[in-house]
């Protein structure tokens, strides 16, 4: 999977239900955040808008969504984790854990806080 060029491939070489997830999760992705660019960065599809806001990571058993600025998302479920001082994410074994209102609401938040604050990459 690292060396594929576009999302669509990433998906297809995943080859299981972990590829459903991934595809749902972009799909949530590209709807809340339409004028986001979508791209293959760090051998995962990153989403940018202003800087990176998201990214999908396919691990052997689980996906992850995960946010730049994941500790100033509101995040009242207590799913998104992490203990560093900005990335959290929410790591998914089914498609039945795919919430796609609240997800979309992280993701319109996530691209907020990146309006209001800039690149996440290159500076608070």
């Amino acid at each position: 999977m690292a060396s594929e060029k576009t999302v669509d491939a990433y998906i297809d070489g995943i080859g299981d239900d972990r590829g459903a997830i991934v595809a749902a999760l972009r799909h949530i992705i590209r709807t809340a955040a339409p004028g986001a660019r979508e791209t293959i960065k760090w051998a995962q599809p990153v989403y940018e808008s202003g800087g990176p806001f998201a990214y999908i990571k396919a691990f052997g058993k689980s996906v992850n969504l995960g946010f730049w600025r994941g500790s100033e998302i509101r995040d009242p479920s207590g799913l998104l984790t992490g203990d560093g001082d900005r990335m959290r994410h929410v790591t998914l074994v089914s498609l039945d854990e795919v919430r796609p209102d609240l997800f979309a609401d992280w993701v319109r938040q996530a691209v907020a806080l990146n309006a209001a604050k800039g690149d996440p990459t290159k500076g608070r």
